[in-house]
């Protein structure tokens, strides 16, 4: 899920009245829930190969972000980054970390492996933590690193009881803990920068679906216009959850976006179990660590917000003044 860049509107900037927070609360759990049944979006594409439902999806965002970026009234700061060569090369890599994380993501759900893609956003945020942690000089709280421990146990009886090392969660887990660490160091508009990572990305993926396919496959299947329709709408079922997911961040905590975060890979986890997907003992202990890893860092992160709103709103001691002789 994305990271909040620079220039975005925080939440500390103004109390929020109660409106607001119900509006926000009700945009980011949308956006989690719409991450969270993007499974069945992919499912409804059939036997489509990941790599044309991926081209579709970067070409089909880039008139989305087109538009989004002009009702926004965002165009002339879009036009601009033709000038910023730095920030143009930073969405570039920025561009290829969330492709690698749509690619990684899209052949999960294709091959039957939704669950294991709930495992990765689980897992994400102790993932971005650590980046954090290392790349930003964010401290680590007793809890936290226990919550991390607890996560890695999880990652190890995978590998060693249940005899499947978690290549698809931990790649889904780095590629966005990336996104996200980049993102938050370019000091760009969220949807302006979507819209240049489209732009980056778009070139390849219009060349792919135009010429290099394999034999037998056509961009839009048999033509039938329920199929078409479905492609089509990848652009908007890619930009509709960031939209929320803006809309919620600049009007909640961080913790509650921290809390609410977990309603996608919960839903994901339902959706495998509703696939038939095998869900071992082996697996529930895998799921455990995690789940227990993931309580703990949020439980952490919560009293941490506490303790921060608490000294906020405790009044200063008052100085002393000597007393004059």
């Amino acid at each position: 899920m994305p990271v909040t860049p620079p220039g975005e509107v925080p939440y500390l900037a103004a109390m929020p009245t109660n409106a607001e927070t119900r509006t926000g609360l009700l945009a980011a759990i949308g956006a989690y829930g719409l991450w969270g049944f993007l499974p069945l979006y992919f499912k409804l594409l059939g036997e489509t190969s990941p790599t044309v439902i991926l081209a579709h999806r970067i070409v089909w965002s880039v008139p989305t972000a087109l538009i989004l970026i002009i009702a926004a009234g965002k165009w002339s700061e879009f036009v601009a980054l033709r000038k910023q060569r730095n920030v143009l090369f930073a969405l570039l890599a920025s561009s290829l970390a969330i492709a690698a994380n749509w690619t990684i993501y899209i052949w999960a759900v294709t091959h039957s492996r939704v669950l294991e893609g709930s495992l990765g956003y689980f897992i994400n945020p102790l993932i971005t933590f650590v980046f954090a942690a290392m790349l930003f000089g964010e401290k680590f709280r007793p809890l936290q690193i226990a919550a991390v421990g607890i996560a890695a146990a999880g990652v190890l009886n995978q590998t060693l009881v249940v005899g499947e090392f978690p290549w698809i969660s931990l790649s889904l887990a780095f590629s966005f803990a990336i996104y996200g660490a980049l993102r938050k160091q370019i000091p760009v508009d969220s949807r302006v920068g979507f819209g240049m990572e489209a732009l980056w990305l778009a070139p390849a993926a219009a060349l792919y679906l135009l010429f290099f396919l394999p034999a037998g496959t056509h961009a839009f299947g048999s033509g039938d216009i329920g199929y078409v329709m479905l492609l089509l709408l990848a652009g908007p079922f890619t930009a509709a959850p960031l939209i929320l997911f803006g809309m919620g961040a600049r009007r909640l905590k961080l913790s509650t976006i921290g809390v609410l975060q977990y309603i996608g890979p919960s839903l994901q986890f339902v959706i495998a179990l509703a696939l038939g997907e095998p869900f071992t003992p082996g697996h529930a202990v895998t799921f455990g660590l995690i789940w227990l890893g993931v309580i703990l860092f949020t439980f952490s992160a919560l009293r941490a917000d506490r303790r921060a709103a608490a000294a906020a709103i405790t009044p200063a001691t008052p100085a002393v003044s000597p007393t004059a002789d």
